[in-house]
């Protein structure tokens, strides 16, 4: 699998001590950076010598320098230190960038060796399939590949088909003895938008959801993921589509302060995204009730039964297509600002929230014509 090579080649050089001395983490995909971080953490940082071998830089507070010459110092308390850089965009930035990668190169050609140096390059979105990578993203990758390559490991950490996320999760469930349907894996894929941190996150529930009886069913997928899900994020969209901000940013409040809090930011925005498209389906094939909304969405495009009607509801509350088309398009802009590096990602969602439940502004040709240009 792919999205998993890269990832896995990193882990058997830490499990090998095959290491170089600094890394570049490309990629927002926060499973495999979870992954990484975690296995780094087990093969070279003991437990009881975290406080002092385990550091957190940030380039945009702290100079390279500095974080080069913490690493090269030895420790006295850790027999291996590791340290964590985020902030990689920093070191590209307008003007002459040299001086800074020398200096990383420098540090590489005579490093600490009892050290290990990460940089974090999460502002760098690679999706599933690299052809259709942004040019901003793909231009930012091809420049850290060009002057960071020749002397630091590169790991890619891309996003994960569908097909591969099903395959995973059905070889997981067997390291812990449960037999998974594979409808309720594709589901579980699908309903998360193929956001495998959501997805692991959610496998282990289910895992201890099932407990004895060892096997995972498309109706236990259904029972413990959609539901609890879909049905905070329809009050949600109830709250949005009654343009009652204050009530909406109370739900979404309760959203992120439970499970996986901020890091299932990129989850909801997908089915932020799901809903408003299938209400802009039920707004223009006129759909009135449960036997007209089976008719009008597809197979994998349906709502749960629960929510029909409440969907139905909500997406009457809109008056024209050029509402739903609007609030699509500030989901968009909202995933492009979380995949950004955004100083909060509650931010990037509170301001979408608001944004969302405003009342429209009146139709006028000027705009009209403002609304429809491109962003």
């Amino acid at each position: 699998m792919r999205a998993f090579s890269q990832a896995d080649r990193f882990l058997t050089e830490l499990e090998t001590r095959q290491l170089k001395p600094a890394y570049v983490l490309v990629g927002d995909e926060a499973f495999f950076r979870k992954r990484c971080r975690d296995a780094v953490l087990e093969h070279l940082v003991a437990p009881d010598t975290r406080d002092f071998g385990l550091f957190e830089f940030d380039l945009a507070e702290t100079s390279l320098n500095e974080v080069l010459d913490r690493a090269q110092t030895p420790s006295l308390m850790a027999p291996f230190q590791v340290f964590f850089v985020r902030g990689v965009k920093t070191l590209f930035g307008r003007g002459s960038n040299e001086e800074k990668i020398s200096a990383i190169e420098a540090y590489c050609k005579n490093p600490n060796p009892d050290a290990l140096v990460v940089f974090v390059a999460d502002h760098i979105s690679i999706p599933a399939d690299a052809r259709k990578m942004e040019m901003t993203d793909k231009d930012r990758y091809q420049k850290i590949r060009e002057d960071l390559g020749s002397f630091c490991g590169i790991v890619e950490l891309c996003r994960v088909q569908e097909g591969e996320a099903v395959r995973w999760i059905g070889e997981y469930c067997a390291t812990r003895d449960v037999k998974i349907d594979p409808d309720g894996a594709r589901e579980l894929v699908d309903a998360l938008g193929g956001d495998m941190m959501m997805v692991s996150n959610e496998l282990e529930k289910l895992i201890l959801y099932v407990g004895e009886k060892k096997k995972i069913t498309l109706g236990d997928v259904e029972t413990m993921v959609l539901a609890a899900k879909q049905r905070s994020l329809y009050e949600l969209t109830d709250a949005i589509s009654a343009k009652a901000p204050a009530r909406a940013l109370e739900v979404l409040d309760c959203l992120l302060s439970t499970g996986e809090g901020e890091d299932a930011a990129i989850g909801h925005l997908y089915m932020l995204a799901k809903t408003f498209r299938q209400m802009l389906v039920i707004l223009e094939r006129n759909v009135r009730d449960q036997r007209m909304l089976w008719a009008a969405l597809w197979q994998g495009f349906r709502v749960p039964p629960f929510a029909a009607d409440d969907i139905i509801r909500q997406a009457r509350r809109y008056k024209s297509k050029r509402e739903l088309t609007r609030a699509i398009r500030l989901i968009a802009k909202a995933d492009l600002a979380l995949r950004s590096n955004p100083v909060g990602k509650r931010l990037v969602l509170e301001k979408l929230i608001l944004d969302l439940s405003a009342q429209p502004k009146p139709e006028s040709t000027s705009g009209w014509m403002q609304e429809e240009l491109p962003v």
